[in-house]
């Protein structure tokens, strides 16, 4: 498996992934924090899926939010789900909204990426933050490639080291808040949590 299917393997399961996605929201503590955290309410949502739980969880807290994903059928579904929220069919690597958001949001999406993808996305993560925009982004605990399984298809994972990550974000502009691998509280997500504070010179 390679990240490069990633795409067209979500293309193919969306609708088995939005059937058998967890809805419980064991997501919502650390969805809380990053409001607490954020300046204002305007969201961008990478890989935003089907767009539940998270993203509904988001617009009924008064959240803007601004869905993108590389894979139409997802897509669709979002549009489905939240017809009053904004979709963009865009591969999030490189992405250019020309627009900034007050939480940046990758979860259990940036995640697929090859290493060398996962680097480049610190760059278009300040590239849509303002002062004090909140990031937050799932890994794994380590360094590393696993494979998972979609709706019975096999999909590509990758981590970088911890530290690597408190690199780029550093050198980003962002502050760490909070990181947590393999939180319990959590079903097991390693979580980042981080803030915008300015590009560095």
């Amino acid at each position: 498996m390679r990240p490069d299917d990633i795409i067209p393997t979500y293309e193919r399961v969306a609708r088995g992934f939005a059937r058998s996605r967890d809805r419980t929201l064991f997501e919502r503590p650390w969805l809380d924090r990053a409001l607490n955290y954020a300046p204002g309410r305007k969201v961008l949502d990478l890989g935003c899926g089907p767009g539940k739980p998270i993203a509904s969880y988001l617009a009924d807290r008064r959240c803007d939010v601004t869905g993108v994903d590389a894979a139409g059928s997802m897509l669709v579904l979002f549009r489905e789900n939240l017809p009053r929220e904004r979709a963009v069919h865009a591969d999030m690597r490189g992405l250019e909204l020309g627009e900034t958001f007050d939480l940046i949001l990758a979860w259990n999406s940036m995640f697929h990426l090859s290493a060398d993808d996962q680097r480049g996305m610190f760059g278009t993560f300040a590239a849509h933050a303002n002062p004090r925009t909140v990031l937050m982004f799932t890994s794994g605990p380590n360094a590393g490639e696993a494979t998972g399984t979609v709706d019975g298809a096999t999909v590509y994972h990758a981590s970088l080291d911890p530290e690597e990550y408190r690199g780029l974000m550093a050198e980003s502009g962002f502050n760490e808040i909070a990181f947590v691998p393999e939180d319990p509280q959590c079903q097991g997500h390693s979580v980042w949590l981080a803030q915008y504070r300015g590009a560095t010179v």
